[in-house]
């Protein structure tokens, strides 16, 4: 992952709305939500939930694709994995010391 790619995820996380539509697409892994519901559970207009929807997938985090009727969202997960080594291998610079308690805490999942 490139510094403009994290840079855009964290930027599109950065909301109330789309981190809880992006955390709820990561709870439902691999099957996705459909984007109505994901609208209801956010409570907004289906126009306005779109903006939100748009930034995530822009930044890579969230795929959609057509399943009859319905249109599912999917967490992109090896996006979230890309921007999470990023950060621990910037933040930690190659120093274990750092980085093995992150990784541990990581390793509960």
């Amino acid at each position: 992952m490139t510094e403009p790619d994290a840079l855009a995820a964290l930027a599109a996380l950065a909301h109330p709305t789309r981190l809880e539509t992006f955390r709820a697409l990561v709870a439902h892994e691999p099957e996705g939500l459909a984007t109505g519901d994901l609208v209801e559970r956010a409570d907004l207009s289906q126009s306005t939930f779109s903006t939100h929807l748009a930034v995530l997938a822009k930044a890579g985090l969230v795929t959609s694709e057509k399943r009859g009727r319905n249109q599912i969202q999917r967490a992109d997960i090896g996006t979230l994995r890309a921007l999470m080594v990023f950060l621990a291998k910037d933040c930690c610079g190659g120093r274990a010391e750092l980085c093995e308690p992150l990784v541990a805490d990581l390793a509960c999942c």
